[in-house]
């Protein structure tokens, strides 16, 4: 994946909230119109009633428009799933959340909101040499959780793309030590090793990676044609072999079947004619044996062969 692939797909992930004192909750926009509107009808009132002076109705309505602001601004509200990183000063002061609370305005700035769910971060390394020459593109996973939301703050610029740079190198590094048999058999040990080197990189930001999934291993076509041909030549060798060893098989039986019959001609005479017998059952069926044949299994000559023939023949229709 390009640099720019990379900064397209990050850009298409839910972001952190990088201005969040501009965000106001609804709560806190409800409180600052309530604060408008009593100071709206607290002037009405007082006024016609003549219980301040323009002078103090002036003070009292600066001091509701002040105290609307500063719930407007000051209330603040985090999702049951992330926390708020909460400066003072521009030094850390604590982790708010989740629910609402306070900040004071000027004072106190939320740094970023950090989102507690599990994260899924896919990532991919084109072209990449494996240790025997061979380029292969290989797409992954990454499931990922915050688990410090203070070192994922304050201990890296933007912990989303420095996760996904680091699964990105480490895929290319497994590729570069592996060939490509043990990663297109060994994805369950490619995803362990995958693991822990990036959870050794994320630790230190406050992430712990919970697993690495390899999705896909592309090869190139021409390699691909000539791994099926080399698999198809294996899988023909073997049935050769398998066919050898049947015919030894059948060798030892025919060997073993010799001693049974060369002190019983008789048994051999049966099965000759056993042997004939099947094949000329079949309708039109032509046998030819060898004169040499005849003579040892004692077939009774060429006019014995023609008669058993002619009788399994088919009668003609009259």
């Amino acid at each position: 994946m390009s640099p720019t692939n990379v900064v397209k797909d990050l850009s298409l992930r839910p972001q952190s909230r990088q201005k969040p004192d501009l965000h106001i909750p609804g709560v806190a926009g409800a409180l600052f119109a309530i604060c408008l509107l009593a100071d709206v009808l607290g002037t009405i009132l007082m006024t016609q009633n003549s219980v301040f002076n323009d002078a103090w109705a002036g003070v009292w309505s600066v001091a509701w428009l002040l105290l609307g602001i500063f719930f407007m601004f000051s209330l603040k509200i985090a999702s049951q799933w992330e926390k708020a990183v909460v400066l003072r000063l521009g030094k850390f002061h604590k982790l708010a959340g989740p629910g609402g609370f306070w900040v004071l305005p000027i004072i106190d700035t939320l740094a970023n909101w950090i989102d507690h769910r599990v994260m899924v971060t896919p990532f991919s390394a084109e072209k990449t040499l494996t240790k025997d020459t061979v380029p292969v593109d290989v797409d992954a996973v990454l499931f990922w959780v915050v688990w410090d939301a203070e070192k994922a703050a304050l201990e890296v610029a933007d912990y989303r793309a420095a996760i996904a740079w680091a699964a990105q190198t480490a895929l290319r590094e497994i590729i570069g030590q592996s060939v490509l048999a043990d990663i297109l058999v060994g994805r369950a040990k490619m995803d362990a090793d995958l693991q822990k080197i990036i959870d050794e990189r994320t630790t230190p930001w406050g992430i712990t990676v919970q697993s690495v999934e390899i999705r896909d291993v592309i090869i190139p076509p021409d390699l691909e044609d000539a791994m099926s041909r080399q698999a198809q030549a294996e899988r023909e060798r073997q049935a050769r072999v398998i066919l050898g060893e049947s015919e030894m098989q059948i060798a030892d039986s025919f060997a073993e079947a010799s001693k049974a019959y060369i002190h019983n001609p008789t048994a051999l005479h049966l099965r000759a004619m056993n042997m004939l017998f099947e094949g000329l059952k079949e309708k039109g069926a032509l046998v030819i044996v060898p004169s040499s044949a005849v003579d040892t299994m004692n077939l009774g000559g060429l006019s014995g062969m023609i008669s058993l023939a002619q009788q399994n023949l088919p009668k003609k229709e009259k």
